[in-house]
């Protein structure tokens, strides 16, 4: 476990169309909020594929912190626990920095796939029991999520950090959702969400 009392929860910068980012936005109702003697820690992440790595890699070696969750948006209807990270970038649409890789590895001394270091049962069960949509994902993507979700266990890995981390994906915004056949979620319930897989890692923690 990290020796500082803090979690970092990461949500990414708004990217494509967008002026919001329902990832950023839930964190930060939660910045600086205390869970079970932790105090969480809220860290935007630039879009941007070659600063990822490094955005993520410098907040932990800062914060040493006990848990990290990263947040990103997703299409889908319900709040989706990530399972595996793997290694490619491969972009349907450009980054922010307008970098769109094809087929790329992140890491080409890398291992193929990580999978998630938070207890993804207990917060689907938590959730559940909450009455909040969600479902343990197969499949992170691969943009900018898939890729925060590898550089961190990547990171994890090769330090031999022993604390949870992983990744959550969050659907949009109702706004986000306006003429478009898109599910959304209202941002008072990924808040609620995101507090509860806070809550459920940390009473987990010893």
């Amino acid at each position: 476990m990290g020796n500082s009392m803090k979690i970092l929860l990461t949500g990414f910068e708004p990217f494509g169309e967008s002026t919001v980012n329902p990832s950023i936005s839930a964190c930060r109702r939660l910045e600086g909020k205390g869970v079970d003697g932790f105090e969480i820690v809220v860290e935007e992440i630039p879009l941007r594929f070659h600063e990822i790595r490094s955005a993520i890699e410098e907040h932990i070696a800062r914060l040493d912190p006990a848990a990290v969750i990263c947040t990103g948006q997703s299409g889908r209807a319900s709040i989706s626990l990530e399972r595996v990270a793997i290694n490619v970038a491969d972009a349907r649409i450009p980054y922010n920095c307008g970098t769109q890789p094809v087929d790329k590895r992140l890491n080409g001394e890398g291992p193929a796939a990580y999978f998630s270091g938070l207890p993804l049962r207990d917060i689907f069960e938590a959730l559940k029991e909450a009455k909040v949509p969600a479902a343990i994902s197969n499949s992170a993507g691969t943009f900018g999520c898939n890729q925060i979700f590898y550089h961190l266990m990547d990171y994890r890995s090769r330090l031999g950090l022993e604390i949870p981390a992983g990744f959550i994906h969050v659907p949009c915004l109702p706004e986000q959702a306006v003429n478009k056949e898109t599910p959304s979620m209202a941002l008072d319930l990924t808040v609620k969400a995101l507090e509860i897989a806070v809550s459920t890692v940390a009473s987990e923690i010893t």
